[in-house]
């Protein structure tokens, strides 16, 4: 199980910037708006320290991480909706993802263009926002012309939808967000639609360099959240770097993390998302899971006829299979148990699943 994630954002806020430093994928970049005309997909490796460990204990042939896709596409402006600019039909692209990165400009750069004359976070925030909605409206819109027609023809479900259609239409001609009007059993009602206001958001603050050293520096702490704080301009310089010159300049910046780890932990956050792993001879491997998804469908991860055929799973953590050198020793230290059905996995899980031939 990957997921993604869509990018979106006012022109020249440093999404493609942002893109291109987690991706390490040449896209194009200038100093003007609508640079980006089609999507760009790149997709991602999760870092995960613990795999390397692993294969080492396991003496894996090869480590296979999980991995995120991320989409970025042409920036939106007011009246996007409505087809200023290049309009919303870039949106499509983002109507499967799992969860939207919103980039916010926040830097200072006079030689970079901003689209309203200069950086207002709020205000940008406020117009993705409305545009969003107001995509989402004219879905909404035409899926109750198609409930209205059903329910005339005595269409019991489709009377039951129109409703909830139509409390969604309200909503956002107020410029709401779907999942703020929708409780879950109506958004449940209407997930098909696949709308952009009922996916959950990240806001990626894209700071100055300086505000690196301090990250609190110059971002109003009454901007939205769930927030991450980069600057996309030292990501695209650590990405040019060698992984070893990488490290000592986030060293001498005071960076732990680089901001695509910091992006993906978030999105990982924000989703409910955890990873088990599985280690043998042949491979090591990470795989992505929704916190509380019981063994059999982590089994059904792997392979859909597992979770069927699921007996039981042989569960060690990470921290005791490489403490104890593997499968044996855990076992024989009795750090290896035997869970069933509803066993809940958990983050850093190293199993084995037996199933049925």
């Amino acid at each position: 199980m990957s997921f993604s994630i869509g990018i979106v954002g006012l022109p020249n806020v440093g999404k493609s910037t942002l893109f291109k430093a987690l991706t390490k994928k040449s896209v194009l970049i200038a100093n003007y708006p609508f640079a980006t005309i089609d999507p760009n997909v790149g997709v991602v490796e999760v870092p995960d320290a613990r795999l390397a460990e692993l294969a080492r204990v396991s003496k894996s042939e090869k480590i296979i991480p999980t991995t995120v896709q991320f989409y970025d596409i042409a920036g939106l402006v007011r009246g996007a909706s409505t087809g200023e600019g290049l309009g919303n039909q870039f949106l499509s692209h983002i109507r499967e993802v799992d969860a939207i990165a919103q980039v916010v400009r926040v830097f200072s750069d006079p030689n970079v263009i901003h689209v309203h004359g200069k950086p207002d976070p709020k205000s940008d925030i406020e117009v993705i926002g409305v545009e969003l909605a107001l995509a989402d409206l004219k879905t909404v819109e035409k899926r109750i012309h198609d409930a209205n027609e059903k329910a005339r023809g005595g269409d019991k479900e489709a009377v039951k939808l129109k409703v909830i259609l139509e409390k969604a239409k309200a909503g956002l001609n107020q410029g709401k967000w779907a999942r703020g009007v929708l409780n879950e059993d109506e958004q449940a009602a209407v997930r098909d639609l696949h709308l952009l206001t009922m996916k959950p958001v990240l806001y990626v603050y894209n700071i100055d360099e300086s505000g690196i050293m301090n990250q609190e520096l110059g971002v109003d702490p009454t901007l939205p959240g769930p927030r991450v704080l980069i600057s996309a301009k030292i990501e695209s310089e650590l990405a040019e770097l060698s992984a070893e010159d990488a490290q000592g300049m986030m060293k001498d910046l005071g960076m732990n993390e680089s901001g695509l780890d910091q992006l993906i932990y978030a999105s990982y956050k924000l989703l409910g998302l955890i990873t088990f792993l599985t280690s043998g001879e042949m491979e090591t491997r990470a795989w992505t899971i929704v916190k509380g998804t019981k063994a059999p469908q982590a089994a059904g991860v792997i392979h859909s006829d597992f979770e069927k055929a699921f007996i039981r799973a042989e569960v060690i953590t990470c921290a005791d299979f490489i403490k104890y050198h593997g499968e044996a020793g855990a076992k024989e230290h009795g750090a290896l148990r035997l869970e069933g059905k509803e066993y809940a996995m958990q983050d850093g899980d190293v199993v084995h699943f037996r199933v049925t031939v």
